[in-house]
């Protein structure tokens, strides 16, 4: 195992407790979307308290002040298109040396001309969501029919015009059986990314069911296995770090992992799809080191701030705080960067330092971020190749 590349998780160059790798804002929670899974439980109209055009400025300010290279600045909603001075605050955002990215919602405002004002403003990327390979299965996730047209519409002009692309997929129980055409969609339409996002329980996702932590580990390494055909990434998979990690050793050593009927199931279709057909990529998009807290922050519509939108625990306010110290003081964030902290498996784990599970879902289940995360299947120590796996640990750590 000598030799053993550093790339097989990447870590943000600057140090996570000083400043994050990711700034996501919650512009607005204005959408008229009714997704099965929203986190925001989004709303029709715009809240009173948003921050408004000045505070947001301010909280740009604050992010560059985090110094060189500044964060990643990604504005969300709800619908952040709902926001009539989006383009401006993009076009300020870029102007005080952020990179800023977009998220938008599959709405009839995802058209040419609001792509276009983003793109002359600066946007240099824009994150939609997929979560069906069909209108039907996609439209019904979402809540209103003709979403997953405007989706693929939205999708293509971007790509025309310039803007990188990231796809979002919701990976629970309802989106097992579709998980491979949608991986195909991805591939046949062109995206910088696909990013599958494991479900955490909350808001609305806290009424769909939840996927067995075996389950998890199936689709885990089945997205690890698109991985040599196409650019993938999880949100709230953090053990897809764990997953890379150990298969960099198993690839090594000629080896398969024991893994269950649902990666034999998806694998399959993939194949049926010729999804691991033509010519693998010449280097895999290795996971990033980012979680909750640690390096990774969101800020809310309101202006709380928490480790991620996924985890609604408030640290504190940037109409009362700045959110450098805010991220680099408040004791919410500084204990989910201590791996030392980490309760049951996931504090035992020897992937604890590199992996750590999702502080969201542990917190979603069990009322504590700092308890082991509910769909991890691995039991600390059970990987057979210890010594191998110490010395790939180190090179990524």
């Amino acid at each position: 195992m000598s030799g053993a590349p550093r790339t097989l998780v990447r870590r943000p160059r600057q140090p996570v407790d000083e400043r994050p790798f990711l700034v996501i804002w919650e512009a607005t929670r204005a959408c008229p979307l009714a997704c099965l899974h929203c986190r925001a439980e989004a709303v029709p109209d715009r809240h009173p308290d948003e921050l408004d055009g000045p505070a947001a400025r301010r909280l740009m300010d604050r992010i560059v002040s985090f110094g060189k290279p500044a964060p990643l600045f990604v504005i969300t909603g709800g619908d952040p298109f709902q926001r009539p001075d989006l383009a401006a605050l993009v076009a300020y955002g870029t102007s005080v040396g952020l990179r800023v990215a977009v998220s938008p919602s599959g709405t009839p405002t995802l058209d040419r001309d609001h792509l276009v004002r983003i793109r002359d403003a600066g946007a240099v990327a824009l994150s939609l969501s997929l979560d069906g390979s069909t209108a039907a299965r996609h439209d019904a996730f979402r809540g209103v029919p003709g979403v997953f047209d405007l989706t693929l519409d939205g999708w293509r002009t971007a790509r025309e015009l310039g803007l990188k692309v990231q796809i979002n997929t919701a990976v629970g129980r309802h989106s097992l059986p579709d998980l491979a055409d949608i991986a195909a969609l991805v591939r046949r339409e062109g995206a910088l990314l696909w990013s599958g996002f494991l479900l955490v329980p909350t808001g609305r996702a806290g009424a769909l069911d939840a996927l067995t932590a075996a389950e998890c580990e199936d689709v885990l390494h089945f997205l690890y296995d698109l991985g040599a055909r196409m650019p993938v990434k999880t949100t709230e998979g953090h053990h897809f770090r764990r997953v890379a990690l150990q298969r960099a050793v198993l690839d090594r050593r000629g080896e398969r992992p024991a893994l269950g009927p649902l990666h034999a199931r998806l694998t399959a279709r993939a194949g049926e799809l010729g999804l691991f057909e033509g010519e693998r990529r010449t280097a895999r998009r290795p996971p990033m080191d980012v979680s909750s807290g640690r390096g990774f922050v969101f800020v809310s519509h309101t202006g709380e701030v928490h480790p991620s939108g996924f985890l609604p625990l408030s640290a504190g306010n940037v109409k009362e705080r700045g959110l450098p110290e805010i991220y680099r003081e408040s004791e919410l964030f500084r204990s989910l960067r201590d791996p030392e902290r980490l309760g049951g498996r996931c504090g035992a784990c020897e992937f604890a330092r590199v992996c750590g599970g999702s502080r969201s879902r542990a917190y979603a289940v069990t009322g504590d971020p700092l308890a082991a995360d509910p769909w991890c299947a691995y039991r600390p120590g059970s990987f057979p190749h210890q010594d191998e796996l110490r010395e790939v640990l180190a090179c990524a750590g």
